[in-house]
């Protein structure tokens, strides 16, 4: 009965073998194709660099250092809440909007070395917001502010109303 029983186990896996570098070797040989998710992603992007700062920005940005520069917290976690067309509904922070889905968040203190989380909202408890994305980072140049960029599904600059979540050490 044992020698049965080894025969075939050994033909099963012989059988498992011969299958699996067969499925390998039909997977090898068809002709290269995109990825699923590169099939899926929205064609170009537009640009993914910010706008220069300008003198107002900077002007702006160098004030709120000045007024809130002396802060005695040892880390800061703040929110700003942005209403589409660039107005601040509530939160910290001041909102400067340069263009389609373009927004710069300054903040009295330095932020830079931070963590931020930003996600498409609305400012009203009403309803869901629209589809879209949103993309967050460091402000060139300006150490006291966050640049917000917000797209449709389609990936094309959109004006969205977003929350910010900034966290400084």
């Amino acid at each position: 009965m044992s020698t049965s029983f080894r025969r075939k186990a050994t033909a099963v896996t012989f059988a498992v073998l011969a299958l699996t570098l067969a499925g390998g070797g039909i997977a090898i040989a068809q002709p290269s194709a995109k990825a699923p998710q590169a099939a899926n992603q929205p064609t170009a992007r537009g640009t993914d660099t910010q706008p220069p700062v300008t003198a107002e920005s900077a002007r702006m940005a160098k004030a709120a250092l000045k007024s809130g520069a002396a802060t005695t917290l040892v880390a800061t976690t703040a929110f700003t809440v942005v209403n589409s067309n660039g107005t601040k509904a509530r939160g910290t922070g001041t909102v400067l909007k340069y263009g389609p889905g373009e927004y710069e968040v300054q903040f009295g203190y330095t932020v830079s070395a931070g963590a931020f989380l930003a996600t498409i909202s609305r400012s009203d408890s009403c309803c869901i917001p629209p589809a879209g994305e949103i993309s967050v980072a460091p402000r060139l140049s300006t150490p006291n502010a966050v640049f917000i960029q917000t797209r449709n599904s389609a990936g094309t600059p959109v004006d969205r109303g977003f929350t910010l979540l900034t966290h400084t050490p």
